[in-house]
């Protein structure tokens, strides 16, 4: 299918377009689109274990505000736009170097899928988990990344049924604030994010206020706005009320089982383990949504339920009932390592096959050789 996208959003029209074109006259042409997409997400990646390796359970910001030294935060900054940069030209230069391909499309959303919430869990170094004074807790974290992860299901659910991707608001702004929030940290220290600012509010208040106003207000009702527009102008790609829901069912049955999870866990999961829990979270969210892009993609119908919905309805079940007993840790640390290493194949194998099936290779723009 032909790829299309509509962008409205005045800060990505009149700011960060312009610096996109400018950017994009100094990449060579023999560089691979899908090499810019990749190169960012590895940056994205790198700056999370680095964070993480300074700040595992989220707690360097509270306690001892020193903890992570200012080259990080700088490095984050710098991370983050140049992902943020190269997201945003590799379609630039895709079409620049005329080749624009299905696999090319996949391997973008596909990695915006992970990189989604491994943007937010390195912010979260940021404001640091509640101790009592500062923070946020590991509950607003979990419903903040998955009000995110909403967000983006959204889009791809839009575009399932409509076959036109509408750029979301929330992207350009979220990836602006960011930048910002890691120069202000780097700048002036993690202790800005721990004085009210306005009111008793602290600045991750406001953040939080923010989007979750801007994600129930201003991106779901344009979602359902545009589908309807759709369907007035029968435009939809699916009749049945039926089909056009399908994509929800996984990503909302994989929302519940966790929440469940967090919510009844006797060795209270989240608390021990924010970090182990929430990247588990945002890599079963990402390989539910690539089915979704897939079926989008290929015009076909997504199963009912996502096969990883089983292995964790089982897990979760051992855990509220107490059969793992004092290893929930342990077994979600395994779990975890499973969940990732079950992502990375998939995506392995649909790059391949896809690489095989189109006749191109995927960091390069030379031709693969017919057999």
């Amino acid at each position: 299918s032909q790829y299309s996208a509509v962008d409205t959003n005045p800060l990505s029209v009149y700011i960060m377009q312009p610096i996109w074109n400018k950017i994009i006259k100094i990449v060579p042409l023999w560089i691979a689109p899908n090499l810019l997409t990749f190169s960012g997400f590895v940056m994205i990646l790198f700056n999370y274990f680095l964070i993480s390796f300074y700040d595992w359970d989220y707690t360097a910001s509270g306690t001892s505000p020193g903890l992570v030294p200012t080259w990080v935060w700088l490095f984050s900054a710098f991370t983050t736009f140049c992902a943020y940069a190269l997201d945003s030209i590799d379609g630039k230069h895709a079409r620049r170097t005329q080749s624009s391909t299905p696999l090319g499309e996949l391997f973008d959303h596909g990695l915006d899928s992970w990189a989604t919430s491994i943007f937010v869990l390195s912010f979260f170094s940021v404001c640091s988990r509640d101790n009592g004074k500062t923070g946020v807790s590991v509950y607003t974290m979990y419903i903040y990344l998955s009000i995110v992860l909403f967000n983006f299901m959204c889009s791809h659910w839009e575009k399932y049924n409509t076959g036109v991707l509408f750029l979301p608001w929330g992207y350009d702004i979220s990836q602006v604030v960011l930048i910002a929030a890691y120069l202000l940290t780097g700048a002036v220290g993690v202790e800005v994010w721990q004085k009210p600012l306005l009111f008793g509010y602290y600045i991750t208040d406001v953040l939080v206020i923010l989007l979750i106003g801007f994600s129930l207000f201003l991106s779901f009702p344009q979602t359902l706005y545009n589908i309807h527009r759709a369907h007035i102008k029968k435009t939809l790609k699916n009749d049945s009320l039926y089909e056009g829901l399908l994509p929800l069912v996984s990503p909302l049955l994989l929302f519940v089982l966790l929440t469940v999870w967090v919510v009844l866990s006797p060795s209270n999961i989240l608390a021990k383990q924010p970090r182990l829990f929430l990247w588990m979270v945002g890599v079963a969210f990402s390989n539910v949504i690539c089915k979704v892009i897939i079926c989008q993609m290929s015009s076909t119908c997504p199963e009912l339920f996502h096969w990883f919905l089983f292995p964790l309805a089982l897990v979760v079940y051992a855990a509220i009932s107490g059969l793992l007993g004092w290893t929930e840790e342990a077994v979600l640390g395994v779990f975890t390592a499973l969940v990732t290493a079950a992502h990375v194949h998939y995506g392995v194998c649909v790059g391949r096959q896809l690489s095989e099936h189109l006749n191109i290779y995927i960091f390069s723009l030379k031709k693969r050789v017919q057999e």
